[in-house]
């Protein structure tokens, strides 16, 4: 995409940028998404048997991204074993009224910013600093998280330069807003994954584990479902998460077949869906204290 934009860019006239530019946008955004769900497969386990190949891919294309892997991998997988637990799981949770602080909810929740935002502040209540390698939850994999920063002061070192040589423009341009893109992606598709009219969150004492992964949605992104790796197929992922994205949808089809009272699925619009279950989230996520279980309704 980067080449084709700067190949076509000089033959035609300025004012082609109108629709040359947004288009580029957001493909080249689609296209960070797909690179960022390998990096998402090799944080399972499911991208190769060998785990230093493992973490130095998902290392690399997460850099890229200006996602902190390891980090990221640590608090995922305490997503996984937690997931529709009220009090347990790692983002897009309901919070009960004793823990609200009445914090700003974003529109959107900030879409790509508010991606980013996460990385650093985590998700309130339950906070995960993932730029912190003494948070609790990373303190004891301090090697890895430090492979990680260190990656990304080398990749911000290359931005810097790019800026540098290119002017800060084309850094904006070619890079940022592309990485914008997909962290409005990766924000409406994980709220997407864990949020419906009638999917139920359990308290910890009512939560099981195939309870809690069941609490997912399948969704299809249209177009883009194939280049953003299937993703959008999220029950048999939460399942089973060494199934790469590859077999997601062979696996799917087997899971529907045999299981079909089990299956959530949702072929509504992506964007009107988010738009519909941001407002249900933002007047609904606060809930009582003895709440057991909660249903957005």
């Amino acid at each position: 995409m980067y080449a084709i934009v700067e190949w076509l860019s000089p033959l035609v006239p300025w004012w082609w940028q109108l629709f040359i530019a947004p288009a580029y946008w957001f493909m080249q955004g689609t296209f960070f998404m797909a690179l960022f769900v390998v990096g998402h497969d090799c944080g399972h386990g499911s991208f190769s048997n060998n785990t230093i190949l493992n973490d130095t891919i998902g290392t690399i294309v997460h850099t890229f991204l200006w996602t902190p892997f390891y980090p990221w991998k640590l608090s995922h997988k305490h997503h996984h074993k937690n997931n529709g637990n009220i009090d347990r799981d790692e983002v897009f949770y309901p919070v009960r009224q004793k823990y609200d602080d009445g914090g700003l909810l974003l529109p959107g929740f900030g879409l790509g910013f508010g991606w980013f935002a996460y990385l650093f502040r985590g998700y309130r209540p339950r906070q995960v600093f993932h730029f912190n390698a003494f948070d609790p939850l990373l303190k004891e994999h301090m090697v890895g998280c430090m492979c990680t920063y260190v990656g990304l002061a080398v990749w911000s070192l290359c931005l810097y330069h790019y800026a540098a040589t290119h002017g800060m423009l084309y850094l904006v341009y070619h890079w940022i807003i592309p990485v914008l893109v997909f962290g409005s992606y990766n924000v409406m598709i994980t709220f997407l994954h864990h949020s419906d009219v009638g999917v139920p969150w359990y308290s910890d004492h009512k939560w099981d584990f195939v309870l809690g992964q069941l609490s997912s949605v399948d969704r299809d992104y249209g177009w883009a479902h194939y280049l953003i790796h299937n993703i959008g197929t999220h029950q048999v992922h939460h399942l089973f998460s060494k199934v790469p994205h590859y077999h997601l949808m062979e696996a799917t089809a087997h899971f529907r077949k045999a299981f079909p009272e089990l299956v959530r699925y949702s072929n509504d619009p992506i964007i009107p869906s988010f738009l519909r279950m941001f407002k249900k989230y933002s007047k609904q996520n606060v809930i009582p204290n003895d709440t057991e279980v909660h249903v957005y309704k």
